[in-house]
């Protein structure tokens, strides 16, 4: 039975960017070490390049998903380009190289697949060097069917909305998301302020119930949806 890809997965919230996010894109992708820039777009890229592609994205046709650090950095972004007369849908996936190991590109790739399955897209796929190892495996792990030629990779998954969808499934990720951001707002500015009034601190305890309560809900909706093989 073939691997496929459940919800985004638990504990990693996933924000959904609009255009107000455009400086903090352009800041993520171009504090990139060198290296992983050029992994990230399958070839080098000056810091024009980077700036010139952020302001090119088109936000009413395109979905871009990104995770927030604890001082709302965005420390992993997910580009999903959506070509809707084929009915299909490009990602590009970046992680800050300090924040990887912790599951936030496999959190990426899934909100991504689960976004476009509920759009009505057909397939996903993804570009990448064949020397891009962490790409490859994030691919296969979610069950994404792997083709290296002439030292590049091509990763392709046939879309289901059965399998891979769910219209609760994706509204209780967005609401869980915009908890942890607020969460992450008010511990930001108590940080900031050095100063924590009762009502604060009562308002962040129930922002974090809340995040609680939606991932728990997150999580028991995953486990009752069909997978197929």
């Amino acid at each position: 039975m073939k691997h496929l890809p459940e919800s985004p997965a638990a504990g990693v919230a996933v924000l959904r960017l609009n255009p107000r996010y455009r400086d903090d894109l352009a800041s993520h992708l171009l504090q990139l070490p060198d290296d992983d820039r050029r992994l990230r777009f399958g070839h080098s890229i000056s810091d024009d390049a980077v700036r010139k592609y952020v302001a090119g994205i088109d936000f009413g046709r395109d979905s871009v998903f990104g995770i927030h650090g604890a001082a709302l950095e965005l420390i992993g972004v997910a580009h999903l380009a959506l070509d809707p007369v084929h009915r299909v849908a490009e990602l590009g996936v970046s992680v800050d190289p300090s924040s990887r190991t912790k599951g936030y590109g496999y959190a990426l790739l899934q909100r991504a697949v689960l976004h476009a399955a509920n759009l009505g897209y057909r397939v996903l796929f993804m570009y990448c060097l064949a020397e891009n190892g962490i790409m490859m495996h994030l691919a296969q792990k979610a069950g994404l069917t792997v083709v290296i030629e002439r030292g590049e990779a091509d990763a392709r998954l046939k879309l289901d909305r059965f399998a891979h969808g769910g219209a609760i499934r994706e509204a209780l990720a967005d609401q869980f998301a915009l908890v942890d951001d607020m969460l992450k707002q008010q511990f930001l500015w108590l940080r900031q302020s050095g100063i924590e009034s009762a009502s604060s601190s009562s308002r962040t305890v129930e922002a974090a119930n809340e995040r609680r309560r939606t991932e728990s809900a997150s999580e028991t909706l995953q486990g009752t949806v069909p997978q197929r093989a």
